[in-house]
């Protein structure tokens, strides 16, 4: 399973099918989540002037990832920043469709008023997303020290300050500002290679932006 179809399914609800996080937000993550990939399959590095480098372009065995491969170095030489939104778009189906295909996913197509059409994508079978659930739990009530893959995953949900909606803090007897507090110590710990870390920051970078201009839009229209 790839970090971006982890990621997608702890912020889908299994029982609507739908994102938990505004779509501008999860598209950009989940670009973030494949430059991690990359970083940390070691296809992808940063050089001293924080710059994305190619370091193997040759066939993952993943035409999702190859695809990211393409992205990456078409825009060799730039920031992480500047792919980060490239490497979303148009993930979100992409990544659906093969977790309907692996029947972790169910696809169920609607009507809005009868008019306007709609998709869920609804849980299939949830065994994988618990085991990273568990995973995830381990690491930020247990205390266990992450593993860069997990790591990784909180990084992002730290970034979309949705934590507490995939480790719900009651549950757990935490208050939700002692959860984030973990999260953001996961999320700036010294776990990955510096490559792994410019990927995660430009990801974080990139859906803070994303947040910031949404929230703007939300008080302007609200004000208005």
């Amino acid at each position: 399973m790839l970090l971006a179809e982890d990621l997608l399914l702890l912020l889908t609800a299994d029982e609507t099918g739908k994102p938990v996080v505004s779509a501008s937000e999860l598209d950009l993550a989940l670009g973030g989540a494949q430059l991690v990939e990359l970083s940390l399959a070691g296809r992808v590095d940063i050089d001293d002037r924080k710059r994305l480098v190619v370091v193997d372009a040759s066939p993952t065995g993943d035409a999702l990832l190859d695809r990211a491969v393409d992205v990456v170095q078409r825009r060799e030489g730039k920031k992480p920043s500047a792919v980060v939104g490239e490497l979303g778009k148009k993930l979100r189906p992409a990544l659906q469709e093969r977790l309907v295909a692996a029947g972790i996913l169910r696809e169920e197509k609607g009507k809005i008023l009868g008019l306007f059409p709609t998709t869920r994508w609804p849980a299939a079978s949830a065994d994988h997303e618990t085991a990273v659930r568990r995973a995830l739990d381990a690491v930020l009530v247990l205390g266990r020290p992450p593993e860069p893959r997990n790591a990784s995953l909180i990084a992002l949900l730290h970034a979309l300050k949705a934590t507490h909606k995939v480790v719900p803090p009651k549950e757990h007897d935490l208050s939700r500002r002692e959860l984030d507090r973990r999260a953001k110590d996961v999320a700036e710990g010294d776990w990955g290679s510096k490559a792994v870390r410019q990927a995660i920051d430009a990801a974080m970078a990139a859906v803070l932006a994303a947040t910031m201009v949404a929230t703007t839009a939300a008080t302007t229209a609200g004000s208005s």
